[in-house]
């Protein structure tokens, strides 16, 4: 996490004090600091949040409903878990070609624009965000991953990244590429 204010004054008396305080050190409209500092590791002692602060700082801006949404998976480099990907196919005899093949599939990246992307160190909101464009048969794309029916996630962000996900299983898992393209 960048370095950033943290809030460690005596909790105000109201919670637009509260509010008003946190908005002074961290800057309006901050809201990625405002997540960060959300995070349990931030609210440890070492960060120096008081959680009660915090707490009314959301009921004042009425920001729960933003936080709610932020998942740490929004703001991994898509470099990072990409390999993973690559592993998980290639220990089933596919290959690293056919992964990249699918991710253009679904993004409508080309293999050059994804391994420029992949150098940038792009997190997952801007790997998603910068796509050309999902795929008109992405919605094709059901069933169940991580315990979660993919066509019931509401975040329009987090089944993107399951879409993916739900891809890269079933190229593992030997799917003729016809099928997982849902051609």
């Amino acid at each position: 996490m960048r370095s950033t204010h943290c809030f460690a004054a005596d909790t105000p008396a109201t919670s637009r004090q509260a509010a008003e305080a946190i908005l002074d050190v961290i800057g309006i409209g901050d809201w990625r600091v405002v997540i960060a500092l959300a995070t349990p590791a931030a609210t440890h002692r070492s960060a120096r949040v008081r959680p009660a602060v915090l707490q009314w700082f959301l009921r004042a801006t009425s920001c729960i409903g933003i936080l709610m949404n932020e998942h740490r998976i929004y703001t991994t480099p898509f470099a990072s878990v990409y390999p993973h990907y690559v592993h998980k196919a290639t220990r089933k005899g596919r290959t690293q070609e056919e992964v990249d093949e699918v991710i253009c599939w679904l993004t409508g990246y080309t293999p050059d624009a994804l391994a420029a992307l992949l150098a940038t160190g792009a997190d997952f909101r801007t790997f998603f965000d910068e796509a050309p464009a999902l795929h008109a048969n992405a919605a094709k794309i059901t069933g169940v991953i991580c315990g979660v029916r993919i066509e019931d996630i509401e975040h329009p962000l987090m089944q993107k990244i399951r879409y993916l996900d739900k891809l890269v299983d079933e190229l593992a898992k030997g799917r003729p590429m016809v099928k997982i393209l849902r051609a």
